[in-house]
């Protein structure tokens, strides 16, 4: 049994004449006859009563037509389902994100506008260490991933969706009060508020102080950035975090810029290489997702996650 005789079933029962229901489909009258007796061949069954001038459903063509119904109505609903997954309309999204995400990428705004956009779409959201959603987008728990990564594994794509400068951050009447800018040996001289290892920036800044010979002594690890800035509106440490996070604080903490070469804090958005393979695209939901994206790349370049 194919959709077509069930289409041509249906569309005979509804015109009650052979020669009508041919025209509507547009097809001879002959290739009608033979769907219509193929299904009566394979179910061993009349299906409707013959005579010169309409044709009439037998008990078992009506309980037939009723099932027809039912099941090309699925069929079409079956076709609108995996057009609108296919179009991004429908679907799920999986993303994770590092906690304390940097204030110049604002997630919750770009969920707010795809869920505008898309609202069928279903959108989970987790947190976790870079290691962590690393080893999710591998299984394929996670679309799309927010993290810091010097050097992404072979199996990770990656595009940089931000990039903004660390700032030197301290209490209000600390001795820095006033500088224009302070070096990474200036800053050394004082206790530190930073990340955990592995969150937010740690990774950064700790090689711009290995990279420039100068230890540093961290007082307290966080792994919040609400923590680290009122440690440091308290007076408990200096941290480096980015310029818009220090401007979103400057009526409790004081602010200089680095005299070396700046640290710039790059948010990257990525996924596994695998779902980027030719054989196997990018789902259509987090390919929507990314067009929303503030991808960074040289001019002309093409992003390699899309």
């Amino acid at each position: 049994m194919e959709l077509r005789q069930l289409r041509y079933f249906v569309a005979a029962a509804r015109a009650q004449h052979f020669t009508s229901a041919a025209n509507k489909l547009n097809i001879v009258q002959s290739a009608l006859s033979s769907a219509i007796k193929a299904l009566e061949d394979e179910f061993e069954t009349k299906l409707f009563i013959r005579s010169t001038r309409q044709v009439r459903l037998t008990a078992a063509g009506k309980a037939m037509l009723e099932k027809a119904e039912l099941v090309l109505a699925a069929c079409e609903e079956l076709k609108e389902t995996v057009a609108s997954v296919e179009s991004g309309e429908r679907g799920k999204l999986s993303i994770g994100t590092v906690q304390g995400l940097p204030a110049f990428l604002d997630l919750p705004e770009l969920l707010a506008r795809f869920h505008r956009e898309y609202p069928l779409v279903d959108v989970r959201l987790c947190q976790g260490s870079p290691d962590h959603l690393i080893e999710k987008l591998r299984k394929g728990l996670l679309d799309l991933a927010f993290l810091q990564i010097a050097e992404p594994p072979a199996d990770i794509v990656t595009e940089c969706v931000a990039c903004e400068e660390l700032v030197a951050i301290h209490h209000r009447t600390h001795a820095l009060a006033g500088r224009d800018g302070v070096s990474l040996a200036e800053l050394a001289a004082f206790s530190f508020v930073d990340f955990e290892p592995g969150w937010g920036p740690r990774l950064l800044i700790d090689e711009a102080f290995h990279m420039a010979g100068i230890a540093r002594r961290i007082a307290f690890e966080v792994n919040d950035l609400d923590s680290l800035l009122e440690l440091v509106a308290h007076g408990l440490g200096v941290a480096l975090v980015p310029e818009t996070v220090a401007r979103g604080w400057q009526e409790r903490i004081g602010t200089c810029r680095l005299a070396d070469d700046e640290i710039c804090w790059e948010l990257f958005v990525a996924a596994s290489a695998q779902s980027m393979d030719r054989n196997q695209p990018l789902e259509s939901a987090p390919r929507s997702f990314m067009k929303l994206l503030p991808i960074e790349t040289e001019e002309n370049a093409p992003a390699a996650i899309a």
